[in-house]
Order: structure tokens, then sequence, then C-alpha cells
């Protein structure tokens, strides 16, 4: 039984498969475009909704220091202790967050692995020597031997 792909040659089944891997790759990357470009939607739809919830928790934070000092007030306390109160507590909260960052960055460290493996390289790359080239522009001079075949 003889079919279409007998008939053809090497040289035609060649250049169909060269034609067919370029349309897979093709589509490959046309694949990893959608793919990329709807996880970008999707972040900026998250990064949008939180931006929006930072907005709204950072409004709400005047208001809810309003009704804890009111709240304390209501207690018994004079409005002026109560707003300290209140004002001594996000104080204390700022204390503590600023000595968390510190204890954190703290623990930064310079790269050591990256900065020993780029100075191990520096070292091979001053011991290595470039490949001779001819200067740009200029044809190398023939060889003697080729002038005395030619008979120069």
């Amino acid at each position: 039984m003889s079919t279409a792909a007998d008939d053809r040659s090497l040289g035609q089944l060649v250049a169909s498969a060269t034609t067919e891997l370029s349309a897979l790759v093709h589509d490959e990357i046309a694949l990893a475009k959608a793919e990329i470009r709807q996880d970008v939607k999707r972040g900026a739809i998250g990064s949008g909704a939180a931006i929006v919830a930072g907005i709204l928790l950072l409004f709400s934070l005047p208001v809810l220091s309003f009704a804890a000092a009111y709240g304390i007030h209501n207690l018994g306390l004079g409005l002026a202790w109560s707003f300290l109160i209140v004002g001594g507590a996000f104080i204390l909260l700022a204390a503590l967050l600023g000595l968390v960052a510190k204890a954190v960055l703290k623990r930064i460290e310079p790269p050591k692995r990256t900065i020993a493996s780029a100075k191990e390289s520096a070292a091979v790359l001053q011991n290595a020597k470039p490949h001779p080239r001819p200067a740009a522009g200029r044809v190398a001079a023939p060889s003697s031997v080729s002038m005395e075949k030619s008979g120069v």
C-alpha cells in the first residue's frame, strides 16, 4: 500500500517536519502568552482589591480611634485622658513594630555565596588568555608556504 508520505523525498519530509515543529513552537508561545495575560489580569484585579482594602482600613483608623476614646470616656474617665490613652496605645504599638522591624532587618546579610562565586569567576577569568583574532578589516598575510607554491 503506497501512501503520500512514501512518495515524498527525505528533503520534503525534513521540510515538513521543520514546518510542523515551527508551528508547534508558535502555538506553544501563543498559549504561554495567553496564560501570562490571564495571570497578569488576575494579579491586577487582586492588587486593585488589596489597595482598596488598604485605603478603607486606613480611613477606618480615625473612626475606630474616636470610638475607642469615647468608649473609655464612657467608663468614667475624662475625654482628654481617654484620647491620651488611645494615642499612647498607638505609640506603644508603633514602638513594638519598630523593634520587630529592627530585629528582622538586623538579620539581613550580604549574599555570601554569590560574592564568593563572583570572586572565583573573576580569578578564573584573570588567568584566561584571549583567543587571538585578526584585526577587523585586515586580511591575514599569506603564509610563506603558499607564496612558494605560487612562485612569488
